[in-house]
């Protein structure tokens, strides 16, 4: 069997190269917001870099982090990974934008990569995760269509297979079941990208970090064209209506964050996706016809923006 490349190194250079970048455009958007940085270290091996960004005019509140950790697999994760290998290490890039308008739509992305080793330190399994979504409040089409499009031409640069079958998977994973609704509208989502005998691990590091690197792309533009629309307290009411939704999937249902949780992980990072203001109104609908309705409509009948 041949010997593994680890892609340890490289990854955490894209990962810190990728923060820069966004934590750059992002303040060009939004000169009033303040962004602030925080190391921290984990105990049992590794640590990460956060940077949020809050109180803006046109970002209310979000977070790009990377983390590297690494250390020995609680009982739990090895049991949910499946592995008999107990050493690890993990780094990724993991972000969630909340703008301020209503009209502008959260965005979130993660881009990710995993090492186990055997009880030589030899490198014994690697994979990939990943991808990016939108969560808009108010639909426009030409928006949704714009995020995926930058999607499908970075996944047909490598494969033309790939985005159908992630965009399925994306849609299938940021799915609130006890809703039976959509987190948003969708994306690219991937895991456990390994390397075999058609698409080898290069392969997969050139495709995941190609994807992050068109981040700035597919969700500044939509940012432009919208963040200086008014709105009004009712706008608002919706959009805490929506995030609360946002909030049930992430503490429910997202791996990333039952992940954090369950390896000792920083609660203020994991828990940085959190919107800053959420509203839970009992049985809650919306005026049929309305725009918040149809947006809902799609939201409950997820459809193909390709």
């Amino acid at each position: 069997m041949a010997r593994m490349t680890s892609y340890k190194e490289p990854f955490l250079q894209f990962i810190h190269k990728l923060q820069d970048q966004i934590c750059h455009a992002l303040p060009e958007e939004d000169d009033t917001a303040v962004l602030t940085e925080d190391l921290w270290t984990r105990e049992e091996g590794g640590g990460g870099k956060t940077r949020v960004i809050n109180g803006g005019k046109v970002f209310e509140k979000g977070g790009v982090n990377i983390s590297a950790v690494h250390g020995k697999l609680p009982a739990s994760m090895a049991s949910y990974l499946q592995t008999d290998y107990s050493d690890f290490f993990a780094c990724g890039i993991s972000l969630v934008i909340h703008p301020l308008n209503p009209f502008v739509p959260t965005v979130h992305a993660n881009y990710r990569y995993f090492e186990l080793y055997d009880q030589d330190g030899r490198l014994a399994d690697q994979w990939f995760g990943g991808g990016s979504d939108l969560t808009p409040y108010y639909l426009f089409e030409e928006d949704v269509r714009h995020f995926h499009r930058t999607l499908l031409g970075i996944c047909n640069q490598f494969d033309d297979s790939l985005y159908p079958a992630f965009s399925k998977a994306c849609d299938n994973y940021f799915y609130n079941h006890h809703r039976q609704e959509a987190r948003g509208v969708g994306g690219l989502f991937f895991d456990r990208l390994r390397g075999n005998s058609e698409h080898d691990t290069r392969f997969w590091f050139d495709f995941v970090t190609s994807c992050g690197n068109a981040f700035i792309g597919s969700y500044l533009p939509i940012v432009q064209k919208r963040k200086d629309i008014d709105w009004t307290g009712s706008h608002k009411f919706w959009q805490e209506i929506r995030r609360g939704r946002y909030v049930e999937f992430n503490l429910l249902h997202d791996k990333g964050t039952l992940f954090g949780l369950k390896t000792n992980g920083r609660i203020e990072s994991i828990l940085m996706s959190l919107p800053a203001t959420v509203r839970w109104e009992y049985n809650y609908h919306p005026e049929a016809g309305s725009e918040e309705a149809r947006m809902l409509e799609v939201l409950q009948h997820p459809k193909s923006w390709i």
